[in-house]
């Protein structure tokens, strides 16, 4: 799904994020966050920006513990961008396409 918006979780966490030949940015969100539901028509864009060279994704906290709780997330949005199963970045609370076009872009070069 190139260019799309995808959807992680607790269960293709490892397959899909830590074992991706791609960089990954994942948003951590509920649907109770202000800041998180202004983040998707960002993430939405930067997933058709950068096509096939990353994936951009949201997890939900609300639905999914494992996850936000190994990667210690205490706040909404957080943000990590992960290569090679690692967290490259990480950023926390409302974040503008500009620092996220930075973020990514760095992290590509």
């Amino acid at each position: 799904m190139a260019g799309a918006l995808e959807t992680f979780d607790d269960r293709n966490w490892d397959a899909q994020v830590l074992s991706s030949p791609r960089p990954v940015l994942v948003d951590f969100w509920a649907s109770w966050c202000a800041p998180c539901k202004a983040l998707v028509p960002v993430l939405e864009s930067l997933a058709a920006h950068y096509g096939d060279r990353v994936r951009i994704g949201k997890l939900n906290v609300e639905e999914n513990d494992d996850v936000p709780i190994r990667y210690n997330v205490m706040a909404l949005p957080t943000l990590l961008f992960i290569k090679g199963g690692q967290v490259a970045e990480q950023r926390t609370g409302a974040v503008s396409k500009e620092n996220l076009l930075k973020l990514i872009d760095e992290n590509l070069a």
